[in-house]
Parts: structure tokens; C-alpha cells; sequence
């Protein structure tokens, strides 16, 4: 373990939880969007994040199974953003431009699959866990500072 990879494993973290944010927001502002440009109403976008695996860990510790060559790691990163694929809920509204205009819900239009009050519950989240990587960063600056005092005495 180096010197400063609680910040950069921190970093990691701060930078997952920023782009988070940037995708809840996108949900939330296309909360109402009928119509996209690959057609369609406006797929909610989560974000899937993947552990950052130490390929030559250092040390090992007896929590990790040791048969998984599991080291302590290197932080996180996204694996991708995905789609939801669960559809949108259909209002009648047969005036609306982006209407059906044939089959079973003829004059049926369907409304992303967005739901706000579980958006502002994730944002909450991205922001906790983005300020908890930012007490880390802060703790770690504090015990270097701690760590010179000491070593200038």
C-alpha cells in the first residue's frame, strides 16, 4: 500500500458518485420527455459500478477469500449505463402529438419510466457516499499533516 492510495481510492469514488449525479439529473429532467431521438418515450439511465481489482495485491487480509486472489483494491469505476427496459406509464391523451395512433392503445401516450421521488432518493445517496469519499480524502490529508509534525520534532 502506497503512501497516498486512500486518496486515489477515494478519488475513485468521488468521480463514480460524480457521474451519478450527472445521470440522476438527466432522469429527472427528462422526466416528461415523449420523445427521443431513437423514438420513444425517455428510458430511465442507472449507472453500474465495478470494483477496480488490485492484480498484485501487496497484502492480504482475512477477510477476503484468499482462493479469489482478492487484494485490498485500487477503488471503483463504471462498467456502463444502462437503459431501463421496464415501459413508461400510458395516459390517455388521444390530442397529444406523440400519441398512438393504432393497435390496442390507440390514443395512448406513454411517459418515461422515471420516478422522481426514487431519483431524489439516489441523488441523496450519490451525495452521502460523494462526501464520505471527501471525509476520506480530508482524514488522510490530516494524518500526512499529523505524520510531518511528528517526524519535524
Amino acid at each position: 500500500m502506497g503512501l497516498f492510495t486512500s486518496i486515489n481510492v477515494a478519488s475513485t469514488g468521488m468521480s463514480v458518485q460524480r457521474l451519478r449525479t450527472d445521470v440522476i439529473s438527466n432522469n429527472i429532467a427528462n422526466a416528461t420527455s415523449t420523445r427521443t431521438q431513437e423514438g420513444g418515450a425517455y428510458r430511465r439511465q442507472s449507472v453500474i459500478v465495478e470494483p477496480i481489482a488490485s492484480k498484485n495485491p501487496q497484502w492480504r487480509t482475512p477477510f477476503l477469500d484468499a482462493a479469489k486472489d482478492n487484494g485490498p483494491g485500487l477503488g471503483v469505476r463504471v462498467r456502463e449505463i444502462t437503459k431501463d427496459t421496464e415501459q413508461g406509464r400510458m395516459v390517455y391523451d388521444p390530442t397529444h402529438p406523440d400519441a398512438i395512433q393504432s393497435g390496442p392503445n390507440k390514443g395512448y401516450v406513454e411517459y418515461p419510466n422515471v420516478n422522481i421521488v426514487n431519483e431524489m432518493v439516489d441523488m441523496i445517496s450519490a451525495n452521502r457516499a460523494y462526501e464520505a469519499n471527501s471525509s476520506v480524502i480530508q482524514g488522510s490529508k490530516e494524518m500526512f499533516a499529523s505524520a510531518l509534525d511528528i517526524g519535524s520534532r
